[in-house]
This record gives structure tokens, sequence and C-alpha cells, in this order.
């Protein structure tokens, strides 16, 4: 769940005023996920008020705008592509995988 803050920034990096109720969850999902993909690649979100912080939120902010944004599959001609963002989650989801366990 995001602070106030935290979504104040969200909102004003991905330049949304007014958003909807849907795409507030929606937002909410991705900043979610983009902090558990930092997790899983080895990046531990930093103190706040730190410089690093602020290069974790920009991080953050660029990952779910990036995923908001190519949420669709890509069409060129008869060629289908699968979205190369979900590619690259599913992979590193598969690549941090604990074995034998169940959530």
């Amino acid at each position: 769940m995001l602070t106030e803050t935290e979504r104040a920034a969200l909102l004003a990096y991905c330049r949304m005023e007014e958003p909807s109720a849907e795409e507030l969850l929606v937002l909410e999902g991705l900043h979610s996920a983009a902090e558990e993909y930092m997790s899983n690649a080895g990046v531990a979100k930093p103190a706040d008020g730190t410089s690093r912080r602020a290069l974790y939120d920009l991080c953050i902010h660029f990952m779910v705008l990036r995923d908001f944004d190519l949420r669709d599959a890509t069409i060129t001609g008869t060629i289908v592509n699968d979205n190369p963002a979900f590619r690259r989650m599913l992979t590193q989801l598969k690549l941090t995988e604990p074995a034998g366990e169940e959530e």
C-alpha cells in the first residue's frame, strides 16, 4: 500500500492529475510488483531521505509508468509479440522461484 506521499510522487512522475479508481488500482499493483522485482534483483529499499532512495524511487516510477503504458501485446503485420516487460518479469519470477515451496 502506498503512502499519500509515495502516491503523490508516483502520480506526478506519471503526469496523472486525477486518475480513476481503476487506474489507481493498476498503478498500486504495478508499484508493488516493481518493488518485488527490485528486491528479487538484489536491490533493497533504501532508507527515506537518502540520495540512494531517490534513485530507487526513480527506478520504481520508471518501471510503473513503462508497464502501465505497455500493457498490450504488440502486433506487427501477422506477428504478435508479447509485452517485453512482461517477459522480463516472468523470467525474474522463474529465476527466483523458491525450490519446493508454495506461497
